[in-house]
């Protein structure tokens, strides 16, 4: 990957474009499966969205190979995705991106505080 392609995250949507067209090809339950795993994943997200990429590739192979084998979403994933979601980003109390800014806010007002009160 050049410079180019990570300042611009050229390289993050030529992924996303092969993501989708991957899953395209999945059958209706695992599609509609797929886009709730990238709807609960993404709050767990950096910024540009780079860390989640691994980890939004596995979970689309595992619905490939669940399709493959003629396998339901249901079995695979069971009833809680979110929860399958969650365990995947890092486990309960994964720090989401509005955590880090919410810390990061406080750090910043605190700081500015410490200055006026002192």
């Amino acid at each position: 990957m050049s410079f180019w392609e990570k300042v611009t995250g050229s390289d993050l949507t030529r992924e996303w474009k092969a993501f989708e067209a991957r899953a395209e090809a999945l059958p209706d339950d695992h599609r509609a499966a797929w886009g709730q795993i990238t709807a609960h994943l993404f709050p767990y997200g950096n910024f540009t969205g780079r860390n989640l990429m691994p980890i939004l590739d596995s979970a689309l192979g595992l619905l490939e190979m669940a399709a493959a084998d003629g396998q339901s979403v249901h079995d695979v994933l069971g009833d809680d995705i979110p929860g399958f979601c969650t365990a995947l980003a890092g486990g309960e109390g994964a720090r989401t991106h509005r955590d880090r800014w919410r810390e990061q806010l406080n750090r910043n007002v605190a700081r500015k505080l410490s200055r006026l009160g002192g």
